[in-house]
């Protein structure tokens, strides 16, 4: 018979440390931009992602939080990150039709073509030619 696992000492294991993540990926959901801004500034990695890749830049632009998505971008987020099932954070917008989003992720070197499905993609998907023309593509 086996020993029990010790519990883990790392900080991902610390529930505290998963109460707080949980709460700083809510704010990203619900665009508080001040208090997710003052968390990055505090020490919060500003790729954190969540169980299923989802970084904080990915779930503010997914539901069109263009301020919160400003702020994690001036803080260095990578616009091009990938979730687990290759999403960019472009596409996330793209799918929710969040237009002025885009421009922003745009503006900040995200890669229309990248991810699985692309925006490109995305944009074909539901016939955005207002899209298609923004990424540059047809």
């Amino acid at each position: 018979m086996s020993e029990p696992t010790p519990e883990s000492t790392e900080p991902a294991h610390d529930p505290e440390v998963l109460q707080l993540a949980s709460k700083v990926f809510d704010l990203a959901r619900h665009g508080d931009t001040d208090t997710l801004a003052a968390y990055v500034d505090a020490g919060v990695p500003v790729n954190l992602t969540n169980d299923k890749g989802d970084s904080l830049v990915m779930l503010a632009a997914y539901h069109g939080h263009v301020a919160a998505v400003a702020a994690l971008l001036e803080r260095g987020a990578d616009p091009n990150r990938t979730n687990d099932r290759g999403q960019t954070p472009l596409a996330g917008a793209a799918f929710k039709g969040e237009a002025e989003v885009l421009r922003l992720l745009l503006a900040h070197g995200a890669d229309p073509a990248a991810g699985s499905p692309s925006a490109i993609d995305t944009a074909r998907m539901f016939d955005r030619q207002d899209m298609l023309e923004l990424f540059g593509a047809q």
